[in-house]
């Protein structure tokens, strides 16, 4: 059943930034040797370093199929996907991109992004297994502000390897079980996303 959010106003929606905001200020935090939120540490920098480079390659190669091209070309009324996310965040830049170059194929559909840690009150509507989980979208009428759907943190398909090793952790280092889980989205190049979007779509509009 469709929602409306109190914590999401217009207002938010308008100071929310686009991707290229995004990412400029991505680039601008690292030439000042930060990364978005409190923990400027030189992991949270390498890992933020990494995932420029991940959203510049995806950028370059993610491609939309042509089943979801028509869905989303569905879509008939003004929406905005919002969208919690942190720079530091591997899951994010893994999957963003592609969001990104779906949407882009209808004028209908704006993108917006949010830092988690600077919205507590938007994050905290949105938890997953009670933790504040990253990247979240969520897609509203751009009108009424009704959520239409949400999606994320990640491809359930991970969540369920998140979920596993989490049972098991010691089954593999955190490293290596990081190196696993971007191993895997280098292999499935976004397909896995797709149809989860393709059921998203269809079910909703």
């Amino acid at each position: 059943m469709s929602t409306i959010t109190s914590s999401i106003s217009p207002e938010l929606i308008d100071q929310a930034m686009n991707y290229a905001d995004y990412r400029g200020l991505i680039d601008q935090l690292l030439e000042e040797d930060k990364t978005t939120g409190d923990n400027h540490s030189e992991t949270m920098l390498d890992y933020t370093r990494i995932n420029v480079q991940r959203m510049k390659r995806w950028d370059k190669t993610a491609k939309v199929g042509e089943e979801i091209k028509e869905a989303i070309q569905e879509v008939d009324s003004p929406q905005v996907w919002l969208v919690l996310t942190e720079a530091w965040c591997g899951d994010a830049a893994q999957n963003i991109p592609y969001i990104e170059k779906l949407a882009s194929h209808n004028e209908n559909i704006k993108i917006r992004y949010l830092l988690r840690d600077e919205n507590p009150g938007v994050m905290d509507q949105y938890l997953t297994n009670g933790g504040r989980s990253i990247p979240k979208l969520v897609a509203l009428e751009e009108d009424t502000l009704e959520e239409q759907f949400t999606w994320g943190p990640r491809p359930q398909v991970v969540q369920q390897k998140m979920l596993d090793y989490k049972a098991n952790p010691e089954s593999m280092t955190s490293e290596e079980f990081k190196k696993s889980i971007h191993l895997w989205y280098a292999k499935d190049k976004n397909s896995t996303l797709e149809k989860e979007f393709l059921s998203l779509l269809t079910n909703k509009n």
